[in-house]
């Protein structure tokens, strides 16, 4: 379709401004489609994938339908996980941050709870969460929605993959009954049909493709004798390849725990991602990736979904997916913006039929190349050039990219090139630094002082 561009939207003047300060000028094909239908206050159900530009659509939608005056919940934002709620959350506020006073509230399980509820008491006007904890707050009496106009529901696929149903419905059940519904989905199964006709009411569908160029992205498939050989073959592939960043799709967390273990007895630099860990494992296990501290993710799909990580060389599928869509969603993690990617996949004689299935949903023919030689086994792994330092402060403490910066390069301090992706949250903060000078760079956060005052530090292994 034909480009076109935010400010031919009817939006408040706030929300063009800040989105022309942000760079956005044309919409992607989700935006163009469904924004014009939002802004207009019809239910929506929009099929597209992560990294479509979806978020914006209803984040937008949602901005422009809210009245800062009235300081009471106007619109709810269900995710499956809580690093997408996480994801949303901070795209909400980058986009209203030329509105004032706009207060956002992230409610998600597996935090404390304890602050949520003093954060409600203070009040809201948007609420991001995930269905289990939102539940929880409104069947104690803590979350009012009497004044909500606005339901978006975020990959309503995967809520429902997670168990989710029986807490969308009780949510549901403590909305008005007029207000606007907006369901994006990657997929449309039945019970995403089904869910639709009772939440929505006349929703128009709009889906977009898949909006990764498959141009950029090198799909190759190999075939082992049964799953014993699937680790040796993602061995083989990643000493081959040697690319430096790396996400491992598996089907179950035993695999996850399988592929994990081996790939480190080896010594690869590798982590992983499944649904035993806890939050603060979750977000240093994705920050310690996302900064180049490790070159390896082995995750699962429910427990990857809201990953974005910019610059993936590569994904390997140790399993082979039952849904052909996920497997497009898998491989379309790398080869973004029109960098180049490569996505290998490995199977076995029982997964004759997923491959006729990715085959026909993709109208393409698969055709098996042979593993690389094994004489790639003599070769030694490659190894993070960064390493994790968490910091004991954050937004709290006032602490800014800025003054971790300045405490590590200051008098006896590590050169500025050594330095990589820093992150600030409440109460802690991570930076990259390079592996020669981790301990170096931890004696000067620890010795010295940011902000007036001494932080504690420590290296994440």
């Amino acid at each position: 379709m034909q480009s076109a561009k935010f400010s031919t939207l009817p939006l408040k003047k706030p929300l063009l401004t800040n989105l022309d300060t942000l760079g956005y000028v044309e919409m992607t094909d989700i935006q163009a489609q469904s924004l014009p239908l939002i802004l207009a206050g019809q239910d929506v159900i929009g099929q597209a994938k992560t990294g479509s530009g979806k978020t914006a659509s209803f984040a937008l939608g949602l901005l422009n339908k809210l009245d800062v005056k009235k300081f009471r919940v106007q619109s709810l934002v269900l995710c499956p996980t809580r690093e997408l709620a996480d994801q949303v959350a901070k795209e909400i506020r980058q986009l209203a941050r030329a509105i004032h006073n706009i207060k956002v509230l992230t409610l998600c399980g597996g935090m404390p709870i304890g602050p949520q509820i003093g954060s409600l008491e203070h009040g809201a006007h948007i609420i991001v969460g995930t269905p289990g904890r939102i539940e929880d707050h409104l069947s104690k009496g803590r979350l009012d929605l009497t004044h909500l106009n606005m339901l978006v529901l975020d990959e309503a696929d995967r809520m429902l993959e997670m168990g989710f149903q029986q807490s969308l419905d009780a949510i549901i059940d403590y909305c008005p009954v007029v207000k606007q519904s907006l369901l994006f989905s990657a997929t449309f199964p039945d019970k995403i049909k089904a869910i639709a006709s009772r939440y929505l009411r006349k929703p128009e569908h709009i889906k977009v493709e898949s909006v990764h160029q498959t141009s950029t992205i090198e799909q190759v498939f190999y075939q082992v004798d049964s799953n014993d050989d699937r680790l040796e073959a993602v061995r083989r592939l990643l000493l081959a390849h040697n690319p430096a960043s790396t996400v491992i799709f598996c089907n179950t967390k035993a695999a996850v725990q399988t592929v994990e273990q081996g790939l480190r007895d080896f010594g690869f630099s590798v982590l992983a991602l499944h649904g035993d860990l806890e939050q603060r494992e979750r977000n240093e296990t994705l920050i310690r990736f996302a900064n180049k501290s490790a070159l390896v993710l082995i995750a699962t799909d429910v427990a990857a979904r809201g990953l974005d990580i910019d610059e993936l060389e590569a994904v390997i599928n140790y399993d082979i997916t039952p849904d052909p869509e996920v497997h497009v969603h898998r491989i379309g993690r790398t080869g973004r913006a029109g960098e180049k990617g490569i996505a290998c996949s490995i199977y076995c004689d029982k997964d004759t039929r997923r491959i006729a299935d990715i085959e026909t949903y993709q109208q393409i023919t698969i055709n098996t190349l042979p593993l690389p030689d094994s004489s790639v086994l003599d070769q030694s792994p490659a190894k993070a050039n960064m390493t994790t330092l968490q910091i004991d402060g954050g937004k709290k403490h006032k602490l800014r990219p800025g003054d971790i910066v300045g405490g590590l390069t200051g008098k006896t301090g590590i050169a500025g090139d050594q330095i990589g992706k820093i992150q600030v949250l409440d109460v802690k903060a991570y930076v990259a630094v390079g592996n020669k000078v981790a301990k170096a760079a931890l004696k000067k956060i620890s010795d010295g002082k940011m902000k007036g005052r001494n932080f504690r530090a420590r290296i994440l292994r």
